[in-house]
């Protein structure tokens, strides 16, 4: 019985410290950026496993969390999106569908003390990190779920020189975005931002909030937003629609945004 018991504990002791070290791999590299002329947010920060043997220039994705994500303990960031993916082994990057060659992603997911990074914010850090990593600035894209989705299209909607740096955006089950921007898509127009929404049947409210934003970036210019209704998903996790092995809709988001450029 005693045998039998300290086998148990010792499989049990096993187990956690698989799970600890799941969060505990620290694949990405914690580093701090300015948003503001007194304060700094924690990142993560990926780049491109060939970026220290080349001098060329590369793709920029910035992944904005939700809510529950935000604070000052980047470790959060592991359990959602593209840390997720990037902490299991996973590569960020895709074949461009238009020129049919490989391209590989500098990845920042910048920890918001609250809810998400405003537009200044993320101006800022557009900034930052333009100037210490060499970011190809026709490729800077944007993507966020909920509270990160409402940091996307806030940015998206809030004057033309932040507009006119995103060469597109994959937001997901946005969260409201303030009523100023909602007067504000022809901006998305104006800089011919391509939208990917997506949004599930079981989280009716960012539905229907995502519905609307995406026929206020058409009502300018038709066909340049897109909505993906997901049959049965509720607002809990996007791990599977940021797998680069996700192409149940044509292709990955990272596919998808690869074909456009400023």
């Amino acid at each position: 019985m005693v045998k039998s018991t300290t086998t148990i504990v010792a499989l049990l002791f096993v187990m956690c410290m698989q799970t600890v070290n799941l969060y505990a791999q620290h694949q990405m590299d914690s580093i701090l950026i300015p948003v503001n002329p007194w304060n700094k947010v924690g990142a993560l920060l990926q780049l491109p496993d060939d970026y220290s043997k080349s001098k060329k220039e590369y793709p920029l994705i910035v992944f904005l969390h939700g809510k529950s994500k935000s604070g000052h303990d980047l470790s959060k960031l592991y359990l959602e999106g593209i840390p997720y993916w990037i902490n299991n082994g996973e590569k960020i990057e895709a074949v461009n569908p238009v020129d049919g060659k490989l391209y590989k992603f500098i990845v920042v997911a910048p920890q918001a003390p609250s809810w998400g990074l405003k537009p200044a914010e993320i101006k800022r850090l557009l900034d930052d990190v333009e100037k210490h990593y060499r970011v190809d600035r026709s490729r800077i894209y944007l993507t966020g779920y909920s509270a990160g989705g409402w940091a996307t299209v806030m940015a998206m909607t809030d004057n033309a020189a932040l507009s006119n740096r995103i060469a597109a955006a994959v937001p997901m089950s946005v969260a409201t975005i303030d009523e100023a921007n909602m007067k504000r898509f022809k901006l998305v127009a104006d800089a011919n931002i391509p939208t990917w929404y997506l949004a599930g049947t079981d989280e009716p409210h960012f539905l229907e909030e995502c519905e609307r934003y995406k026929d206020s970036t058409n009502s300018y210019k038709p066909n340049l937003a897109k909505l993906t209704i997901l049959d049965g998903f509720a607002h809990h996790t996007w791990k599977a629609l940021y797998d680069t092995r996700n192409k149940q809709y044509g292709m990955n988001i990272y596919e998808w945004m690869l074909q456009y450029r400023k």
